[in-house]
């Protein structure tokens, strides 16, 4: 894991590049990689590649990057793993290949030498790379299908810059900073911006499964090559059984020179890849719990349970409690590795910061699975809610106008949009995430800044992306919820809250393997399903606990336990101070 920057001037005119420049952008990441730093200029000065290195698989400096490929014009820069880079590395060695070092990046090196860019289907993993080849005189952007890693763009016409974070761009003096209203309407509408956009008119993502070839021209335009629901939507035998799936994926995402610990809640997910991991040698097995102080001894403390299991499986258990006074002192901090506004990622910035005490530097997630194994309430209030708002979805328009004002006083101001986007499943996914309604976004920004940006995302249309092939309501909303909720929100998060305390986090149910295992399940497999996969399965305690959700206590530190909010209110007033950080900083 690392963060990559770099700048490729392509126009015939565009100004050699700046050393200070490319280590300004690198630098501002240096939490992302404190094993080392790397860069390369090319001698026309046209070409710039920054890193930070966490070492993680072969720690040695020859794996330091960035790296080229000897004998050849191919040089990268790499942030991610390749989680199946032993066997593409044999296979790569049968053909010829000679490796002078043990790691995934010189895989790449050679895999591209190869294939070109259909070695993506090959890569089993999650990535954001550049690859310049002086020869070709391009440069080659890639972002894994799930968006795991983010790889951010500002191009200015000459010259194209990247880098991991959109603050390391903004560490460049000629990256144009404008307020892009997409961005910031979108911010409000969900509690995070989504993708591709961000707060500036100069700085972009690279979507999730694309690659795109920068040359003479510029940038071309981005190409998939990951389907979401094209993948959703496959047929097929199941290869595996379900527990086979998971410990499959499990072994992939435990591959590293390093120690890998567990996140471990009382939640399915967690516990389910902390008891599979358990499994191999448990007693060498960090587990890591949060614990706030606010909820000791409430139905939203999870740290009993967590330890429990731990004790049960004999893994190295540890606890760490956050209370306000702690979160007065990381605030600053916490803010300052926030990349973009969002509402989340509170819970696993402080569980990272656990896991670095613990002497960590890698760490599994269970996120994800709530997405594939149907585990939030949307599973089932969406498409109930398109079933029964569906026929009166003509009056939609007319009764929004007629109680936009006034419901909020009384309700949720979500209720005046039931009837006009409750009769789709885009719409009703509108209703289930959205922070603020579109008609309630003019009120937050300027009129004219509110109008274009919620012209730009184009909501809630845009959503559909191929949602209609996906054979089953439960698969459709797995598909919004991996392609927004968690992909533009909760992977995010966990990128930049991990790495603020220099924490790889994986996540092995965000995986297209693990996905195609399990689809073939997914008709009849749920939580409780998942829960039976360890050996031996999950304790009745955690497979028949209803799910809660994990809360942090956000508006007890702000306001106090006095508040009386609802949960909305509370969540929108949150929201708004995170916003005004950003645009006042």
């Amino acid at each position: 894991m690392c963060g990559i920057a770099g700048a490729f001037a392509y126009g015939g005119n565009a100004p050699a590049l700046r050393e200070s420049e490319l280590r300004a952008m690198r630098d501002a990441m240096a939490l992302r990689g404190p094993d080392g730093t790397g860069e390369y200029f090319s001698p026309d000065g046209r070409l710039a590649f920054g890193h930070r290195r966490l070492a993680i698989v072969d720690l040695r400096s020859v794996a330091d990057q960035p790296m080229r490929l000897g004998g050849t014009d191919l040089r990268i820069v790499f942030n991610g793993e390749i989680f199946n880079y032993q066997a593409l590395r044999d296979e790569l060695t049968a053909q010829g290949a000679v490796f002078e070092t043990e790691s995934d990046t010189e895989v790449l090196l050679h895999l591209y030498a190869r294939d070109g860019a259909a070695m993506l289907g090959r890569l089993r993993g999650m990535f954001a790379l550049a690859i310049h080849d002086a020869a070709k005189g391009e440069m080659f952007l890639a972002r894994d299908p799930f968006g795991i890693k983010p790889l951010y763009i500002a191009d200015d016409g000459g010259t194209l810059r990247f880098a991991s974070q959109v603050k390391a761009l903004l560490a460049s003096d000629r990256v144009d900073r404008r307020p892009n209203p997409a961005g910031h309407a979108g911010f409000f509408l969900w509690g995070h911006v989504p993708d591709p956009h961000t707060l500036h008119r100069g700085i972009s993502a690279l979507p999730a499964g694309h690659f795109a070839i920068v040359d003479a021209r510029g940038m071309r335009a981005p190409v998939p090559f990951f389907d979401l629901c094209a993948a959703l939507s496959a047929r097929g035998a199941p290869a595996m059984d379900l527990r086979a799936a998971v410990v499959d994926t499990v072994r992939h995402h435990m591959i590293a020179d390093v120690p890998v610990g567990v996140f471990l809640s009382a939640g399915i997910d967690s516990t389910v890849l902390a008891g599979i991991a358990a499994e191999t040698n448990a007693s060498q097995l960090d587990t890591v719990t949060l614990g706030f102080d606010a909820f000791r001894g409430s139905a939203n403390d999870e740290t009993a349970l967590a330890e429990e299991f731990a004790a049960a499986r004999g893994t190295r258990q540890h606890t760490s409690w956050i209370d306000a006074k702690h979160f007065s002192a990381a605030r600053e901090a916490l803010f300052a590795a926030m990349d973009q506004p969002t509402v989340d990622g509170i819970n696993t910035y402080f569980v990272a910061e656990a896991a670095k005490q613990a002497g960590l530097k890698v760490a599994l997630s269970g996120l994800g699975g709530d997405e594939i194994f149907a585990g939030y309430p949307s599973f089932a209030q969406i498409p109930k809610l398109v079933r029964q708002a569906a026929p009166f979805g003509f009056m939609g328009p007319a009764v929004r106008l007629a109680t936009q004002d006034w419901i909020g006083r009384i309700a949720s101001p979500k209720y005046a949009g039931l009837l006009e986007y409750g009769g789709t499943f885009e719409g009703a996914y509108l209703l289930r995430r959205a922070l603020y309604m579109p008609w309630e976004i003019a009120k937050l920004l300027p009129r004219g800044m509110a109008e274009e940006g919620l012209a730009e995302l184009g909501y809630p249309d845009t959503l559909d992306r191929g949602l209609g092939a996906v054979p089953s309501d439960r698969l459709k909303v797995s598909a919004l919820e991996i392609a927004n909720y968690m992909r533009d929100r909760l992977l995010r998060d966990s990128d930049w809250a991990g790495m603020a305390h220099s924490i790889e986090i994986r996540v092995p149910f965000v995986d297209p393997v693990f996905l195609a295992n399990a689809l073939p399940h997914l008709a009849h497999a749920g939580k409780r399903d998942l829960a039976a996969t360890p050996k031996p399965p999950l304790p009745a305690s955690l497979s028949d606990r209803p799910k809660t959700g994990f809360v942090v206590p956000v508006r007890e530190w702000l306001v106090g336990a006095g508040d009386r909010h609802g949960h909305l209110r509370g969540l929108r007033g949150w929201a708004n101070h995170v916003y005004s950080t950003f645009v006042d900083a």
